[in-house]
C-alpha cells in the first residue's frame, strides 16, 4: 500500500485510542475505536487513520458521548462531551494500538 503523506492536521483529528472491554470485542470484527476532535468529520477521520497507520479504512461510524453531570465538594459540574469514531478496517488489516506502550 502506498504510504500517504502525514500532515500535522492528522494528529489534531485523532486524539487517542479508546481502550475498553467493548472496544476490544470490536477488534475481532476489524474495528478500532478512537477518541477524535469534536469538530472532526468522517472523511477527515478516514484520511487521518489511513495516513498515520498505513491501513485501508472501509467505514467510519461516529458518536458523541455527552458529558455526565457530577458533583465535587458539593458543587455541580459537567464533564466535557467526547466524540468517538469506530473505524472499520479492510479484511486482513490491523492496527496495534498497544505498540510503543511500555
Amino acid at each position: 500500500m502506498a504510504k500517504k503523506q502525514i500532515d500535522a492536521r492528522h494528529y489534531d483529528v485523532i486524539v487517542a485510542p479508546h481502550i475498553t472491554e467493548k472496544a476490544t470485542l470490536l477488534s475481532e470484527n476489524n474495528a478500532v475505536v478512537f477518541k477524535v476532535a469534536n469538530d472532526a468529520t468522517k472523511p477527515q477521520i478516514k484520511e487521518a487513520i489511513e495516513a498515520l497507520y498505513d491501513v485501508k479504512v472501509v467505514g467510519v461510524n461516529t458518536l458523541t458521548q455527552k458529558g455526565k453531570s457530577k458533583r465535587w465538594k458539593g458543587k455541580p459540574y459537567t464533564r466535557s462531551d467526547v466524540k468517538k469514531a469506530v473505524v472499520t478496517l479492510a479484511e486482513g488489516q490491523m492496527i496495534d494500538i498497544t505498540e510503543g506502550v511500555s
